[in-house]
């Protein structure tokens, strides 16, 4: 009995220690819970403010690829390569207007008055009168064009390869023009076209040579064409041409000598170009399309009496 006794309390003594042990076990597993949860909201609000924070850096990434892309050294027009323009006038030594116009050597004249540095034009006649066994008659004629950059408008020698296309284009389309032929030049600039064609008037067998070239940001243009008046022989097309070539070689070579060590030579040259408020830029930018457009129209109106096939031209376009 009393072993059973003993027995009983022990068991009773053991019931109640496992007891407040589950007890103690459930209460740190409750309080453990909590724990859980706020360590996994903790994460949580981590990953969301890491998730927030990158896609604000996401958000702020375009604007300042859009901030680079507008910045001025991108946006900023190739400087032109030229800014003068030799005189007309002078482009041709006296070797060369004695052999194309012999009996016009002194007789070089203004076609308009053009601008400094934006236009320039000139013009030589002669005429060889043999009497009634007729007359040898020559025209020879150059037109200088140079534009400048433009922020607007785009790099000056982009903008001269435009109306360089655009003369060469006019002269294929010259008014009369018969048996019209066409070919690349080289050696003369950076382009250069020669047009030929045959013209008829009432004075005689007209030979016409224009060749337009390109050189840098400036364009040239020359027109040659001879006829034999009264009688006397029409001249050897392919003689004229010869001459044609050669000479719109030596006004390139005159423009590109009067630029001599003067190009402007960085992007950052041409945004300050583009910018600036000098008379001279102004006047190029204002003035140079509209040259452009009607040079060729205003050389042919002051010429239309001494050269037939000008005034021929111009008719046309007038028209």
């Amino acid at each position: 009995m009393h072993r059973s006794a003993q027995r009983n309390q022990h068991q009773q003594r053991a019931g109640q220690a496992g007891g407040s042990g589950r007890g103690r076990r459930l209460l740190v597993g409750a309080a453990a819970v909590p724990v859980l949860l706020m360590a996994a909201a903790c994460s949580s609000d981590s990953d969301s403010a890491s998730g927030s924070g990158g896609d604000a850096t996401q958000q702020q990434k375009p604007g300042a690829s859009a901030s680079a892309s507008a910045s001025p050294s991108e946006s900023a027009v190739r400087a032109a390569a030229y800014a003068e323009l030799p005189d007309a006038c002078s482009v041709f030594s006296k070797e060369t207007l004695k052999d194309l116009v012999p009996e016009g050597t002194k007789s070089g004249k203004a076609i308009n008055d053009g601008e400094a540095n934006v236009s320039g034009d000139c013009r030589w006649t002669s005429l060889d009168n043999n009497g009634v066994k007729g007359s040898q008659y020559r025209w020879l004629s150059v037109s200088l064009l140079l534009l400048q950059s433009d922020q607007a408008r785009g790099a000056g020698d982009e903008r001269a390869h435009e109306q360089y296309e655009k003369k060469v284009a006019e002269a294929k389309a010259a008014d009369g023009a018969k048996n019209v032929e066409s070919e690349p030049v080289t050696g003369t600039g950076d382009e250069a076209t020669l047009v030929r064609y045959d013209l008829k008037k009432d004075e005689g067998s007209f030979k016409q040579q224009t060749v337009v070239a390109r050189v840098e940001n400036v364009v040239v243009t020359l027109d040659y064409n001879g006829a034999g008046l009264a009688g006397d022989k029409t001249p050897d097309a392919d003689d004229l041409v010869k001459d044609a070539k050669s000479a719109a070689k030596e006004a390139v070579a005159a423009v590109t000598e009067a630029n001599e060590g003067k190009k402007a030579g960085s992007s950052a040259s041409a945004s300050a170009s583009a910018g600036s408020s000098s008379a001279k830029t102004k006047a190029a930018v204002s003035n140079s399309d509209a040259d452009s457009d009607s040079d060729a129209d205003s050389d042919s109106d002051a010429d239309s009496d001494s050269n037939p096939v000008k005034k021929s031209s111009s008719s046309s376009r007038k028209s």
